[in-house]
């Protein structure tokens, strides 16, 4: 499997290749979106490290392998994806190396909200024209525009004013095919007062290489809650870039949980913006990686209005010859006054090999504000480890335990009860193997 150009420019016209059999939608602006993208990857150029927003992250292996579209979806049966679903998540859509699977997907009623797929329901949804296309920027992010570009099959949210939705519902990605290339899409719309949790989960059904490059736009009206948990565990061939743009009103609340533990090269950027007074947003992360695999994290929390609070922690594992990027940027725009906001990165190496690169911002045009900021890369504590070899237990179990608290510390932030013991359990035996 080779590259079909040499070039970007022939890179990105392989992969837009497909574009031109993606069915018309009956709404005439989304076909306008769709094209208006196709211009803007034709104007674009694949990230090099030579750009300062991926000076550490070399996704040039991505450039050399070929991928298309699935043309005949895999036939799944729900025994086939059991072991993926979230017991307390009642309403569940499934989509299979990007196209929609109603057979796998289950939707529970809850008081008007509205879980759907963007195709199957398009004609019924025009309130979401204000907001499909409209937070997560395109124009300069060739990923963005090529997601775009493919916008058919999408995981559309609608939470109505003062709903709480009491399960969380899971938006479940399976990808089946190798030198497949998909492009998930999740549009959330959390209305005035409403409180929802999301789990937003990359999976995968084989271990050899194909291309996920995923968008998702939250957007939360005023004093609306959103829990926002987003599991990658792609295949180890894998190649997953995924941007995730955010918009708080007034008084809302947004809390995201991140975990990274599969792809051979991953990328998530999380751009959240304050767009009026008293929002609270609260972002964690964790990457666990081991053996050869890249991952990368880009946030930025954009501190548009007065009022705000944020906090974010992010933690990175890495073992093996493993490279973590953090990039994390805190912006306090001019009239932000009273922002409070804090930002710590967290790592750990578990061989002499493994390496982060972390760089956190702060960009402050305020003066009646409180920011901090603080970054560590070291290994486990040899006095920690002294500490519970005094106490019986052996040096491995000893690092094990050491280890596995380090991580754990993220994953008990995730408010779903059997997600977070599964994911537990997965730190556990990752940690474990690379001690």
């Amino acid at each position: 499997m080779s590259a079909p150009a040499t070039t970007t420019a022939g890179y990105l016209e392989s992969l837009l290749a497909g574009q031109p059999q993606l069915p018309a939608s009956p709404l005439a602006w989304l076909n306008t979106l769709r094209a208006e993208a196709v211009d803007r990857v034709g104007a674009l150029t694949v990230p090099t490290v030579r750009d300062e927003e991926w000076r550490f992250t070399d996704i040039s292996p991505l450039t050399k392998l070929s991928f298309q579209p699935v043309s005949a979806p895999t036939s799944l049966q729900a025994a086939d994806i059991e072991r993926f679903y979230i017991e307390e998540a009642t309403t569940r859509l499934v989509f299979v190396d990007g196209v929609y699977a109603p057979q796998l997907s289950s939707v529970a009623a809850d008081a008007g909200v509205v879980v759907t797929n963007l195709a199957a329901a398009a004609t019924d949804l025009a309130a979401i024209a204000p907001h499909l296309g409209q937070h997560a920027a395109f124009h300069d992010d060739v990923f963005a525009a090529l997601n775009t570009a493919f916008l058919h099959d999408a995981a559309v949210l609608v939470v109505p004013r003062n709903v709480a939705v009491s399960a969380p519902v899971h938006l479940l990605f399976i990808a089946t095919q190798k030198e497949a290339a998909s492009y998930p899409r999740c549009l959330l719309l959390a209305e005035s007062g409403c409180a929802v949790t999301v789990i937003e989960d990359y999976v995968a059904l084989q271990e050899e290489a194909y291309f996920t490059n995923a968008v998702t736009e939250i957007a939360l009206a005023d004093n609306a809650r959103v829990n926002h948990i987003r599991v990658q565990r792609e295949g180890a061939q894998a190649f997953h870039i995924a941007n995730c743009a955010v918009s708080l009103a007034r008084a809302s609340h947004f809390h995201s949980v991140s975990v990274a533990l599969g792809a051979r090269i991953s990328r998530y950027n999380l751009n959240t913006l304050q767009t009026a007074e008293g929002t609270e947003c609260i972002v964690d992360g964790l990457a666990l990686i081991a053996n050869n695999q890249l991952a990368d994290t880009h946030t930025c929390i954009d501190h548009a209005q007065p009022h705000g609070v944020s906090r974010q922690q992010h933690k990175c594992i890495a073992g093996g010859n493993a490279h973590a990027v953090f990039n994390g940027k805190i912006m306090v725009r001019p009239g932000a006054q009273r922002t409070d906001s804090s930002q710590s990165s967290h790592n750990l190496l578990l061989s002499g090999r493994a390496h982060v690169d972390t760089k956190p911002q702060l960009e402050i045009f305020a003066d009646d504000v409180k920011c901090t900021h603080g970054a560590t890369v070291g290994q486990l504590d040899s006095e920690e480890v002294f500490y519970l070899r005094s106490r019986g237990l052996s040096e491995i179990v000893a690092r094990n335990m050491l280890t596995y608290a380090f991580g754990a510390e993220i994953i008990e932030r995730i408010p779903v009860a059997s997600l977070k013991r599964q994911l537990g359990q997965t730190v556990l035996e990752q940690t474990s193997s690379q001690t």
